[in-house]
C-alpha cells in the first residue's frame, strides 16, 4: 500500500476496554441460543490468540465454537510474544492435529494470531480447511499501530521491521485457501486498512464489523460470521451473506 495510513485515534484506543465489555454483554444471549447447538460437522478448529495474549483470552471463543460441535484446540504455546520461532512449533501443532483427527483444520486467528494463521495456511494448504482472521494487520505489520512499542520492549529493542525481509514481503499475499478477513473501522489498536485481503475473489472475503480490537472474540457480529463460516469447506465455500435481523448495514457496514 502506498497511501499514508496513521495509527488509530487515541479515543478509540482508550475506549477499547469499555467497548469490549459492552460487546461481551450484548453477545451473551446469542451464545446461550447457540449453546450445544451441535450444528458443526466435528472437524478440528485451532484458535490462535493475539499479541501478549494467551489461550485464556480465547477461552470464550473456543467454548462458543465447541458448543456447535467442533473439535477445538488452542495454539499450545502459552502467551503470544510475537516470536518468529513460533512458526515451526505451530506447523508441528497443525500437523499433529491433522494426523490425530484425519481431517482438514480450520484456523481462527485474533490480531497477530491471524497473521500466523495465514502463514500456516500458506505452508500447509492441503490440510488447512479455511482461515478466519479477526483484526489481523497482515498487510501492514511494520506500519504504525498502538502496540508496536510493546514488541520492541519485549524483544530487546528489535523492531518488527527488523525481521526477515522475505517474510515481510510475503505476509500481505493471500493464502490459497478460503479466507475471511474481519476488520473494524473503529479498531483502537491496529489500522483497519491493514486487516483486509488485497483481493476479493471466490476464495477471499473482507467483512467489516463494528467492534473494538480486544472485543472481537466476543462481538456478536464476529461470532455470527464464525458460526456461518465453519459450516463450509473448500468444496462448498461461498461468501458470507448475513441473514434475518443481522442483514443490516448497522451490523455489517460493508455487506
Amino acid at each position: 500500500m502506498t497511501e499514508s495510513i496513521s495509527r488509530p485515534s487515541l479515543f478509540w484506543l482508550l475506549s477499547e476496554p469499555g467497548r469490549a465489555l459492552i460487546e461481551m454483554g450484548a453477545s451473551y444471549p446469542f451464545k446461550r441460543v447457540y449453546q450445544n447447538k451441535l450444528s458443526g460437522d466435528g472437524h478440528p478448529v485451532m484458535i490462535l490468540p493475539g499479541f501478549l495474549s494467551s489461550h485464556n483470552s480465547t477461552k470464550s471463543l473456543r467454548k462458543f465454537v465447541a458448543d456447535q460441535g467442533y473439535e477445538v484446540y488452542d495454539w499450545g504455546l502459552g502467551r503470544n510474544m510475537g516470536k518468529l520461532e513460533y512458526m515451526e512449533l505451530l506447523l508441528e501443532r497443525l500437523d499433529e492435529i491433522h494426523i490425530k483427527t484425519g481431517r482438514e483444520v480450520s484456523l481462527i486467528g485474533w490480531s497477530l494470531g491471524g497473521v500466523f494463521a495465514r502463514q500456516l495456511a500458506k505452508e500447509r494448504p492441503i490440510i488447512t480447511r479455511q482461515v478466519i482472521t479477526l483484526g489481523s494487520p497482515f498487510a501492514g505489520l511494520t506500519e504504525p499501530n498502538n502496540i508496536a512499542w510493546m514488541y520492541s520492549v519485549l524483544n530487546y529493542g528489535k523492531k518488527v521491521k527488523d525481521v526477515n525481509q522475505s517474510l515481510l514481503e510475503d505476509l500481505p499475499k493471500p493464502a490459497n485457501v478460503p479466507t475471511t478477513a474481519i476488520y473494524s473501522k473503529i479498531d483502537g489498536v491496529v489500522p483497519w486498512k491493514y486487516c483486509k485481503e488485497s483481493i476479493e475473489d471466490d476464495l477471499h472475503q473482507n467483512i467489516e464489523v463494528r467492534s473494538s480490537h480486544i472485543g472481537m472474540g466476543v462481538n456478536l457480529a464476529v461470532l455470527t460470521v464464525i458460526e456461518d463460516r465453519l459450516l463450509y469447506g473448500k468444496e462448498d465455500w461461498i461468501k458470507f451473506k448475513p441473514q434475518g435481523i443481522m442483514n443490516n448495514r448497522l451490523v455489517f457496514p460493508s455487506l
